[in-house]
């Protein structure tokens, strides 16, 4: 049922007229590569691109436009020359309202599936650090280009999170498995030139327009085949981790809100925000 589903999508798309459009918003700066069709999503929220409700929600919504327009390929990159995506905004589960906690949290699980599961190609050029929910965002796309001088990694359990199966997945997708666990199990976060060497990225690119151009080039090579067989070919490669997300969907939000309320996990966020503000005001 969900292959037949996004093949649908796929499907649908070639039916339709292309119209592709650059534009701007306050968190997310679009512009398209008239040459090639392809998106470049930019993220801008300041200081480090936080994922809060409303962010999620913008980026997962562009995507459906795009797919629904057309788009060869999407690459995620940031504004920020110091942070690509440095996860969830923990604003929103700090002695939180647990109305919006939840919504927050399922709108970063909805985020997560429409980049893995989507038909169009994705990429991501990290141009800057890249932990935690940034990783898992990254580990979404199909390649990933890093500059020199960042870190990147699964880093959720220094907050006491524990990282869902769907996700260490992707990461055992890319790693070797017993790597991947023990990693994941350490919160390693990984310099640039170690991301290359165990396989979390695929390339190393001097400067943000150098891994956009990378990007692109892996993309223009699937021009040979028609949407349907790469479709196909994603799935094949990616539905075992959507099939686990769509099964441990509903525990895994329950399993977050849980550990939110928690004593000890709320005196470990008041440290960490307390930490971040320091460092703002430096």
């Amino acid at each position: 049922m969900l292959r037949k589903s996004i093949l649908k999508v796929a499907n649908l798309a070639q039916k339709l007229p292309k119209r592709l459009f650059s534009s701007n918003s306050s968190m997310l700066n679009v512009s398209i590569d008239e040459k090639t069709e392809i998106a470049i999503l930019e993220l801008n929220r300041p200081p480090v691109n936080a994922l809060n409700l409303e962010f999620a929600h913008e980026i997962t919504n562009k995507i459906d436009e795009l797919t629904k327009n057309r788009a060869n390929g999407v690459i995620f990159t940031s504004s920020s020359d110091k942070s690509f995506c440095e996860g969830l905004d923990f604003h929103e589960f700090h002695k939180p309202d647990m109305n919006r906690a939840e919504k927050a949290y399922r709108a970063f699980q909805e985020l997560w599936y429409k980049i893995y599961s989507s038909p169009l190609l994705t990429a991501a050029a990290i141009n800057g650090h890249c932990p935690a929910g940034g990783c898992v965002i990254s580990l979404a796309c199909d390649y990933r280009v890093m500059l020199p001088n960042f870190k990147i990694g699964l880093s959720e359990a220094r907050l006491g999170l524990i990282c869902p199966e769907y996700v260490r997945g992707t990461m055992r997708k890319v790693m070797d498995r017993q790597d991947a666990e023990e990693a994941i199990s350490k919160r390693t976060l990984f310099t640039t030139e170690d991301a290359l060497k165990v396989g979390l990225v695929n390339e190393i690119a001097n400067t943000k327009a150098r891994a956009i151009e990378k990007c692109k080039e892996f993309m223009v090579q699937f021009e040979k085949f028609d949407i349907e067989t790469r479709v196909r070919m994603k799935l094949r490669f990616k539905l075992d981790e959507i099939d686990e997300f769509l099964l441990m969907q509903e525990e895994d939000v329950q399993n977050f809100l849980k550990n939110i309320q928690k004593e000890s996990f709320q005196e470990g966020l008041d440290r960490y925000l307390q930490k971040l503000k320091q460092k703002s005001n430096e």
